[in-house]
């Protein structure tokens, strides 16, 4: 078994490659191509967390995704943000969050809090 990290974008595919080859023969754990596709597995999204690292979602985006998912209206944010005309600042970045409204929409909406704070 010759595993090694992966350092290039080459290696990156070929470990691609081989891990998608080992999912399709669905090896059992222990076995040595269960090993291999474990250790294989590990280095793959080692590589991806270093090579591509997630952002964390801008917060008005994420009001915005949830206010899509969920099929809300302004109206129905007056409850986690204030009046009508308050929303709008909000979600047109006139206003920022207070800590009421992060508590609010982390409670009411289940938008993570981190990411109405913004923490990155």
């Amino acid at each position: 078994m010759d595993i090694r990290p992966l350092h290039t974008e080459d290696d990156y595919k070929a470990a691609l490659a081989t891990v998608s080859e080992l999912v399709d023969a669905d090896p059992a754990p222990g076995t040595p191509d269960g090993d291999r596709l474990d250790i294989l597995s590990i280095l793959v999204e080692r590589y991806e967390a270093e090579t591509f690292p997630l952002q964390s979602p801008d917060p008005v985006e994420a009001i915005k995704f949830r206010m899509e998912q969920a099929g809300l209206s302004v109206p129905d944010m007056q409850p986690y943000i204030g009046n009508a005309n308050r929303v709008y600042e909000v979600l047109n970045r006139k206003r920022a969050l207070s800590l009421t409204m992060i508590r609010r929409l982390h409670a009411g909406l289940h938008i993570p809090a981190d990411v109405l704070i913004g923490v990155v």
